[in-house]
C-alpha cells in the first residue's frame, strides 16, 4: 500500500530520484512563465491569473487522487506527513511571505527557477530569501514562544469542519470552480481591457467545462464511496503488520510492563478500556479510562500520535479480546510503539493478587472475553500495591485487612514481596520519520 518510501532504494537512487522530480518540478514552472517576474505579479493586480490557476488545478488534483486513493485503499494516509498547524505564526508568517512576493515578484521556488535561467533578479531574490534563513535562524531564539505557539498538530479542513473527507472535497472543487471562474472575468476586465457587458459570464471552453464536470464528478464518488473504517484500514496493512498479532509478538507479560515503569528513559501510558464500574474497582495504577468507540476520535487519537518516540502504549482491558480489536483499530491510524497487556487485567491480578479480604477470584474468564474473573467487596481504584508492583513503598496504599496492616512489611507496610517473573521482552521502540518537502 503506498505511499512508498523512496528512501529505501539506498541514499544515491533516493537522491536521484528526489533531484529528477526537483528538475521536472522546475522544468513545468518554467515552461509556465512562473520565472518571469512580471507573469507573477500580474496576479496581484488582477490581469493574469495563471499562477493561481495552475496552482489551485495541482491543489484540487491532487486532493482528489489522495482522497480517492485513501477511500479505495490504494494510499495510508496516516503514513504520509501533514505539517503540524501553528495557527498564529502561521498566519503571520504567511502575511510576511504575502507582501515579499508582492515587492519582489517571486515565491522562494519561482526565484530558483529565475535563477536557474541566469535572471539577475531571481538571482538577487534568493539571495535574500538565503539571507533571511540565516537572520531567522539567528534570531528565532527570542520569539521562540510565539513561535510555537497555538499548536493544533495534525488539522484537517475535514476536523475544522467535522465533516466526511467526501463532503469537504465536493466542497473544495465547487469553491475552486467559482474562483476559476472568477479569475476568468479579472483577466478579461483588468488585463484584456474589456468592458463588463462585453464579458460573456459562461464558460466559452468546452474543454474546461469538461475538466470541471470530471472534477465534481471525481469528489462525487469519493463522497459515495466513502473512507474505510479502522477495520478495513487494518485489513489493507501489510503482513509486517499482521504477522506481529499472529505471532504474539503484540502480548507483553505484566513484568515486562512493571519493568518498563522503571525505566527512567521510558514512559510507559497505560489505557483501561474497560466499563468505569471495572475500572472502579480495580486499575493499574496511571492507567487513563478510555471508551473503546472514542479511540478514533480526533481529541483521543491526535494526542498519542504526537506522543514522543520514548512512550510505549499499553492497551489493557479484563481479557485480550477488546484490547486486541482497540489495537488494530489504533494500529490502523498509525499509532506506535503500541502494545497489549497479556492477559489482561485478569493475568495482572494473578500475578500481583489483592488481598482475600478485597477480592477472591471467582470463575476464570476467557482470554478473549471482557469479564473480570475476580470478585471485589469495594472499589480500590489503584489504592493497593498490586497496582504499582513497582513501587516498593507509597504514603497512598491503603491497608483494608486488618492482619495486612499489623504484619511486619517489606512492601510500603503490606507484607508483600512480589515474585520475580520471567518474561520474554518484546518491546521494542520505533521511531516515525518524517520525510517531506515542498515549494516554499
Amino acid at each position: 500500500m503506498a505511499p512508498f518510501d523512496i528512501t529505501a532504494a539506498g541514499p544515491i537512487a533516493s537522491a536521484l530520484i528526489f533531484g529528477l522530480i526537483g528538475i521536472g518540478f522546475g522544468a513545468v514552472l518554467e515552461m509556465g512563465g512562473f520565472g518571469d517576474t512580471r507573469k507573477l505579479a500580474a496576479q496581484f493586480y488582477l490581469r493574469d491569473m495563471t499562477v493561481l490557476k495552475v496552482m489551485f488545478t495541482g491543489i484540487i488534483v491532487a486532493a482528489i487522487l489522495v482522497a480517492g486513493a485513501t477511500a479505495f485503499g490504494l494510499l495510508d494516509m496516516n503514513r504520509v506527513w501533514i505539517n503540524p498547524t501553528y495557527l498564529w505564526p502561521g498566519i503571520v508568517g504567511g502575511l510576511i511571505m504575502g507582501v515579499g512576493f508582492i515587492l519582489g515578484g517571486f515565491c522562494p521556488g519561482t526565484s530558483v527557477v529565475a535563477a536557474s535561467t541566469l535572471k539577475i533578479d531571481g538571482m538577487l531574490f534568493l539571495a535574500g530569501v538565503l539571507g533571511g534563513v540565516w537572520l531567522f535562524g539567528e534570531t528565532v531564539g527570542s520569539f521562540e514562544l510565539f513561535f510555537i505557539s497555538s499548536n493544533m498538530g495534525r488539522f484537517t479542513l475535514a476536523e475544522w469542519l467535522g465533516a466526511p473527507v467526501g463532503v469537504v472535497l465536493l466542497l473544495a472543487v465547487l469553491l475552486v470552480l467559482v474562483m476559476f471562474w472568477a479569475a476568468e472575468l479579472a483577466e478579461r476586465y483588468f488585463g484584456e481591457k474589456k468592458a463588463w457587458a462585453e464579458i460573456p459570464l459562461r464558460p466559452t471552453s468546452l474543454g474546461k467545462a469538461g475538466g470541471a464536470a470530471a472534477l465534481v464528478l471525481a469528489a462525487l464518488i469519493v463522497v459515495m464511496h466513502g473512507q474505510p473504517t479502522p477495520a478495513q484500514k487494518f485489513e489493507l496493512l501489510g503482513e509486517a503488520v499482521k504477522k506481529p498479532v499472529a505471532e504474539r509478538a503484540i502480548f507483553v507479560h505484566p513484568a515486562e510492563v512493571v519493568a518498563l515503569r522503571q525505566d527512567l528513559n521510558i514512559r510507559v501510558a497505560v489505557l483501561d478500556l474497560r466499563d468505569e464500574h471495572d475500572f472502579n474497582l480495580f486499575h493499574v495504577g496511571g492507567s487513563r479510562h478510555v471508551d473503546p468507540a472514542a479511540l478514533t476520535q480526533p481529541e483521543v487519537l491526535k494526542p498519542l500520535l504526537a506522543e514522543p518516540a520514548s512512550t510505549v502504549t499499553f492497551l489493557v482491558a479484563n481479557g485480550e479480546g477488546p484490547a486486541l480489536a482497540a489495537w488494530k483499530a489504533l494500529k490502523a491510524s498509525g499509532v506506535q510503539n503500541l502494545y497489549v497487556v497479556e492477559g489482561g487485567v485478569n493475568r495482572w491480578l494473578e500475578l500481583y493478587p489483592v488481598d482475600a479480604c478485597v477480592a477472591i477470584p471467582g470463575q476464570p474468564a476467557a482470554a478473549d472475553a471482557d469479564r473480570l474473573a475476580w470478585h471485589f467487596a469495594f472499589a480500590t481504584g489503584s489504592s493497593l500495591p498490586s497496582a504499582w508492583p513497582e513501587l516498593t513503598a507509597s504514603r497512598a496504599f491503603r491497608t483494608p485487612c486488618a492482619a495486612s496492616a499489623s504484619e511486619e512489611s517489606h512492601h510500603g507496610g503490606h507484607g508483600i514481596t512480589w515474585p520475580e517473573y520471567q518474561f520474554a521482552r518484546k518491546v521494542k521502540l520505533q521511531v516515525k520519520a518524517a520525510v517531506k518537502g515542498g515549494c516554499g
